[in-house]
């Protein structure tokens, strides 16, 4: 800028002398930080700022350099035309830009000293204000019995805390649920109980009692059905109890179906009442599958079948593959399920109205949990002909393996 008012002014002159030197007009913005200096490249000064030193500035060389200037470091930047015959200077020194840049340190460092306390405190303050909905979440949280499972209050919980809420919310419904679940077993478990055992005590106190052989007998013969009914309820209050609170049954075995079903038929006194038949092919068939779960269903379908069969009845098992699924099938001859109960037989302890003496109306509710942990479905359907009930468990594709041999 300065080489441009010198080259375009003509003031000028190559014979001008120091003397009669005028001071080049300057920016105001630039008077503390720029010094400017015009010299003839013969060696004379032209013109000079103010503040500017009479001393040159620059060596011989153009562009940025530093040099020494009475005791100071400058730094300066020279350029020359030689058209005009002139070099213009143009040297800041470094010792006042240090103390320059010291100032602006100083001037920010005060206000900055008092902007942090007050920000920290206006942080603390929002902070304080945003997160006293969970504060006050968490006191509720802490002051409540075992038993509270009431919602968490989410009207005045802002935006971001809404969906925790919810969630708790949701958990405290599941936990209620399951409690509400277990209280209902055991009231139904206490009630289901309670008719054996005090049928046990009567027929006990009639065979202790009586002298006829025969009415001995026959209370000897209920103690041992109300046994055999309380030991399976037991068991299968325990098989419920078991896959609840399992959740982990991903291990597998291969199994075979013929071979579980004798295992079940042997360990059952009651089989020896019914005509079981088994097709071939249920021995033909494999399953990788968790072996625990898969035998639960099984049981629980037999015992159910033979339970409500007719004297010396037919239970028939088979295994055929439709399409991508396997689905194990037990036919039995009984009086079927009223097409009015079939949505409920699947309900813990809903016997319904063709219920047997050994039932607790556990079963096929058993059967249900074991199929869905399982990866299966519970099919209910009356036969056909109208004699009985069929019992269908399906099972992915994926769980079958080569048929053995």
């Amino acid at each position: 800028m300065v080489s441009s008012l010198a080259i375009n002014s003509d003031a000028v002159a190559s014979d001008r002398s120091p003397s009669d030197e005028h001071l080049l007009p300057e920016i105001a913005s630039y008077e503390r930080q720029l010094s400017c200096q015009i010299w003839s490249l013969d060696g004379r000064l032209v013109a000079r700022s103010s503040g500017a030193p009479s001393d040159s500035l620059g060596n011989e060389t153009d562009g940025f350099s530093d040099q020494q200037v009475g005791g100071e470091t400058w730094r300066v930047y020279a350029i020359s035309d030689p058209a005009k015959g002139i070099r213009v200077l143009v040297g800041d020194r470094l010792g006042l830009r240090e103390r320059l840049i010291s100032d602006l340190i100083k001037g920010l460092l005060w206000p900055t000293l008092l902007i942090f306390p007050l920000l920290g405190l206006l942080i603390w303050t929002v902070l304080g204000q945003g997160l006293r909905p969970l504060h006050l979440m968490a006191i509720d949280l802490r002051n409540r019995s075992v038993d509270d499972m009431s919602p968490v209050e989410t009207s005045q919980a802002p935006p971001e805390l809404a969906p925790l809420a919810n969630s708790l919310n949701g958990l405290f419904s599941k936990v209620e649920s399951a409690r509400r679940h277990e209280r209902d077993i055991t009231a139904f478990a206490a009630h289901e109980l309670r008719t054996p055992l005090a049928g046990l005590k009567t027929q006990a106190q009639v065979a202790i009692a009586t002298q006829d052989p025969e009415a001995r007998g026959r209370a000897l013969r209920l103690i041992v059905i109300s046994v055999d009914r309380t030991s399976r309820l037991v068991r299968q209050l325990l098989a419920i109890a078991r896959i609840d609170a399992q959740d982990d049954f991903q291990r597998t075995d291969n199994v075979n179906l013929g071979e579980i079903l004798d295992e079940i038929i042997s360990a059952d006194p009651l089989s020896d009442s019914a005509n079981l038949v088994l097709s071939p092919a249920l021995y033909e068939t494999g399953f990788a599958t968790n072996r625990e779960l898969l035998t639960v269903a099984l049981r629980n379908l037999h015992e159910n079948s033979i339970q409500h069969i007719k004297n010396n009845g037919t239970v028939t098992w088979d295994a055929v593959r439709v399409g991508s699924s396997i689905t194990i099938s037990v036919d039995d001859d009984g009086p079927g399920i009223p097409d009015s109960e079939l949505a409920l037989v699947t309900s813990r302890f809903f016997r319904g109205r063709h219920k047997s003496p050994y039932g607790s109306g556990l079963g096929l509710s058993i059967v249900q949990l074991a199929a869905d942990k399982l990866g299966g479905t519970l099919a209910l359907k009356n036969r056909s002909d109208g004699n009985g009930l069929r019992a269908a468990l399906s099972f992915p594709h994926k769980q079958l393996i080569t048929k053995q041999t």
